[in-house]
């Protein structure tokens, strides 16, 4: 599996369609205004294809404007990241279609959702692998170089794949994406939603150096989680054998709670590498121009668009969940 900051053919993104995951057709009709924000923000680098239901193709289309593709199949949600392929590199064009269960059978239902990467790969003409494991896309970061990163709270839980220990999913991440290195990253988070995807807690920037998304005060409910993150990164190798340069990236100063009442999942690092850009979330936080600069200074080659986003985070990811990207 390359990593995220080489070329693109291009971007992959899901229409947004449960009102479940944001509680209301307000809220849901605001996440598709932001959604499509994000769309357009990418189309100003690489292509893009909005995937929707055939009952919002027209709605879609309109919405995001003609920069974007619209793909027209059945969804049940609308998270790129999770339920779309992961590509790889290689001879031919091909993907990982993982095993979905909706983060632990949280929805229903999600027949489509569990389709959806094979029906992307099949619109491809891309070979599918179908891997043997329930795993979202959020829920790896790989470095290209046969590193991946993800979280025991996640792949280890029991609602996803509870009859596997943590060296079988090693084996099959190692078949499947080439990871000749996993980076367990320990803790518990308070992100319900996914049981802790890592993309909203940790990224590689570049081989050998890792984002690490830090609260702004100790008080916040994941701040002894990341320093045991840190910590646990600080002694960590990677595939190459090179000890990892840590960036601590800020997080939004302001604590708020999503309509469920729970911690907002408002995360710098769940941010989406174009072709030659850098798609970042805004939250309307004093943070936010803080967070530009470290990602401006990690990526000095790309141009930083920064998206506001918090219509988006209701539902429970950010732009990193909403796309996946296609290598070139």
């Amino acid at each position: 599996m390359p990593a995220e900051w080489g070329p693109h053919a291009r971007t992959w993104v899901c229409w947004p369609c449960r009102p479940q995951a944001w509680g209301s057709a307000e809220r849901l009709s605001r996440a598709k205004e932001a959604t499509a924000h994000v769309a357009q923000a990418i189309a100003g680098f690489e292509p893009v294809v909005v995937a929707a239901r055939p009952e919002d193709v027209i709605e879609a289309g309109q919405v995001c404007g003609t920069r974007a593709e619209i793909f027209e199949v059945a969804l049940d949600d609308s998270w790129a990241r999770d339920i779309g392929p992961s590509f790889l590199s290689g001879p031919e064009r091909a993907g990982i279609a993982w095993q979905f269960n909706a983060w632990g059978d949280k929805y229903e239902p999600y027949a489509n959702d569990r389709a959806f990467a094979s029906r992307v790969l099949d619109q491809r003409r891309a070979r599918i692998f179908w891997a043997p494991l329930v795993c979202e896309g959020g829920a790896i970061h790989v470095d290209g170089e046969g590193t991946l990163m993800t979280t025991e709270q996640c792949l280890l839980n029991t609602n996803r794949n509870p009859n596997r220990s943590r060296g079988e999913i090693d084996k099959v991440l190692a078949d499947y994406i080439g990871a000749e290195q996993t980076l367990w990253l320990p803790g518990h988070f308070t992100d319900e939603e996914t049981d802790g995807h890592v993309d909203n807690i940790a990224c590689f920037a570049a081989p050998g150096r890792v984002l690490l998304g830090v609260p702004a005060m100790k008080s916040h409910p994941d701040f002894e989680a990341i320093a045991r993150v840190r910590r646990a990164l600080a002694e960590a190798r990677d595939a190459c054998g090179r000890t990892l340069e840590i960036v601590e990236l800020a997080q939004p100063q302001n604590m708020r709670l999503d309509w469920r009442g729970r911690p907002l999942a408002a995360s710098y690092i769940n941010f989406y590498l174009a072709n030659g850009g850098v798609v970042m979330p805004a939250f309307d936080d004093p943070a936010d121009a803080a967070a530009r600069a470290v990602l401006a200074d990690c990526f000095p080659e790309r141009r930083i668009a920064q998206v506001e986003v918090l219509d988006i985070v209701q539902g429970g990811g950010g732009i990193h969940c909403i796309t996946q990207q296609e290598p070139a």
